[in-house]
């Protein structure tokens, strides 16, 4: 069983959606807002945390556009994750 193979959640779900409105926003040309990138902080973060304990004062999210040459704008979600372990996973989760 892998780190991150487990089923889908309710708030893993959330994030998805949340990810596919910010696309969507940059597609049309229309910036995302601070709220939207930290309602999406927060339901990663709370995803993460199921396997892995991190430092969320040091959890950082920020969307970036890109010009490439002549091919249009790419967009990243960029994401520093300062990791404190690995937590141990048990067959009921």
């Amino acid at each position: 069983m892998g780190l991150f193979s487990r089923n889908k959640n309710k708030s893993s779900s959330i994030a998805k959606d949340r990810l596919k409105l910010v696309l969507i926003y940059d597609r049309t040309g229309t910036s995302s807002n601070n709220a939207m990138i930290e309602m999406m902080k927060r339901d990663i973060l709370k995803v993460i945390q199921e396997y892995i304990e991190i430092d969320e004062e040091e959890f950082e999210l920020d969307i970036k556009n890109s010009n490439i040459g002549g091919e249009g704008t790419t967009s990243e979600i960029v994401a520093n994750i300062p990791i404190k372990r690995v937590k141990r996973m048990t067959k009921n989760k």
